[in-house]
């Protein structure tokens, strides 16, 4: 094809970058892709199958080949990488080309390039993608935000290729500067929790109830079937289904107990933090990740302190439907969480965030999709201001139901020695959130005793000093 004939261009031809180019295919886009290996260039063409889709591994022809103002989206390791491919690309560009950031950046390395390549005349924005390879392909969930003008000339191709829900398309701009990318790494901090909670429920389940992998994964399939429904829980239906050719048992069986990840659920708690947030939930489900890795330690420690979680005894029907409540409230106490922080960020960044069409727009292809979203969007439509998601009635409602059920299976977890990190952690911020009186009242009185930090009295204004010991 001649040059100027591609209507958008892709940099970093992986799994995700590919397979967007192929989605926007399928809706009439033509689509240029470049990628310094010249195996994945081949293979987007390949996937084509005779769209309008072509792979560069020349990096000044794929630029001459864009129709302008161009619009360039990266899909690269998120850092350095990014900095890197962007001063490579300034050379090249032209004022009102559009770059799209669409990998994992950290919102204040967005928030740094977004102010850097405004002032040379380039529409520049961070956008969250949620829904994997499956999403990518056949309709992701997306978060953009910062440069609106960019985003409306991108809106039609984004809610093109975006996942659908009762006819809407899951993708709206989220706010100024790294606003998509903010919400991003909130939603990737409740996947965390999501996923975390889901492991400790199988481990009750197989440790606990000394349920076979077959009884397991039905209980999992029929969850999804109920209020529980969700992406996460339909997949680990399925693993607990998928056996490698010719084996005998699951494949699961052979994976090891360490797991990884990208640094999205750190930063999540490294911000909560810094925002005076609570995401206790979030922070266990970061905390277990970490010390899955110190297997060998595990290993001797569990020598030095041997123990097996005991059996839990009881009808083990009732325990499970005590366990379906419990994971209920922990799930919604998981999502309340990353809601809340949403909340605090928009306020201490100017996001202005609308948290109804964020629930909206994680309804469909994204990763923590559920059934609860429907739930979600409907306590912030009804009330925008609603100060925190356990403040919504009809959640308040059903929380109160479940209640008895999620403390009846912590304390048979931990009697059991069983661990239930993220269980407990939601469990303690429900009963910590709605409590009247702390004892931080102790905790005040120690800071003034031991370092003069003041207090202040409950009925009376003012700052106070006491001098605790006699001299």
């Amino acid at each position: 094809m001649s040059a100027d004939q591609y209507d958008f261009g892709m940099i970093g031809l992986g799994t995700m970058g590919r397979n967007l180019l192929l989605n926007m295919a399928d809706h009439s886009v033509k689509g240029a892709g470049y990628d310094k290996d010249g195996d994945k260039a081949r293979l987007l063409e390949q996937e084509a199958k005779g769209a309008t889709v072509k792979g560069f591994t020349d990096l000044p022809a794929f630029i001459h080949g864009l129709r302008q103002p161009r619009a360039i989206m990266m899909l690269v390791p998120a850092g350095r990488i990014v900095d890197e491919v962007i001063a490579e690309l300034q050379p090249l560009l032209s004022k009102g080309d559009i770059l799209i950031d669409g990998g994992n950046s950290y919102f204040k390395d967005t928030e740094r390039r977004v102010a850097a390549l405004e002032t040379q005349g380039l529409h520049f924005f961070g956008m969250g993608i949620s829904g994997g390879e499956e999403g990518a392909r056949r309709g992701p969930s997306m978060m953009p935000g910062g440069d609106k003008e960019a985003y409306r000339v991108m809106q039609p191709i984004l809610e093109a290729i975006a996942a659908k829900v009762d006819g809407k398309p899951c993708v709206t701009y989220i706010g100024p500067g790294a606003a998509g990318h903010f919400v991003k790494m909130v939603h990737n901090g409740i996947e965390y929790g999501l996923m975390q909670l889901i492991a400790e429920t199988y481990a009750f389940m197989k440790q606990g109830l000394g349920m076979d992998n077959e009884a397991i994964g039905a209980v999992f399939t029929s969850w999804n079937r109920g209020r529980l429904q969700s992406f996460l829980l339909e997949i680990t239906a399925d693993i607990f289904r998928y056996k490698e050719k010719d084996a005998t048992h699951l494949l699961l069986d052979d994976i090891k107990d360490e797991a990884k990840a990208k640094g999205t659920g750190k930063w999540t708690s490294q911000i909560a933090m810094d925002l005076e947030t609570p995401i206790p939930t979030i922070d266990a489900a970061v905390s277990m990740r970490d010390l899955s890795k110190y297997k060998a330690l595990r290993i001797e420690l569990s020598e030095t302190y041997p123990h097996d979680a005991a059996p839990i005894s009881g009808n083990k029907e009732t325990l499970l439907t005590q366990l379906e409540q419990a994971f209920y409230g922990s799930m919604v106490t998981a999502y309340t969480q990353g809601l809340h922080l949403l909340a605090k960020g928009s306020a201490a960044f100017q996001y202005e965030l609308d948290l109804a069409a964020i629930a909206r727009i994680w309804r469909g292809g994204c990763i923590i999709r559920s059934a609860f979203l429907n739930d979600i969007y409907q306590a912030f439509t009804i009330n925008k201001e609603l100060p925190i998601l356990l403040a919504d009635a009809a959640i308040a409602r059903q929380l109160t139901e479940v209640l008895p059920g999620w403390r009846e299976i912590l304390s048979r977890a931990i009697a059991a020695g069983l661990p239930m990190p993220a269980y407990a952690a939601s469990l303690s911020y429900f009963d910590s959130i709605g409590s009247r009186n702390m004892p931080t009242n102790l905790i005040q009185a120690q800071r003034d005793y031991f370092g003069a930090h003041t207090y202040e009295k409950t009925g009376k204004e003012g700052v106070f000093h006491t001098q605790w010991t006699q001299v």
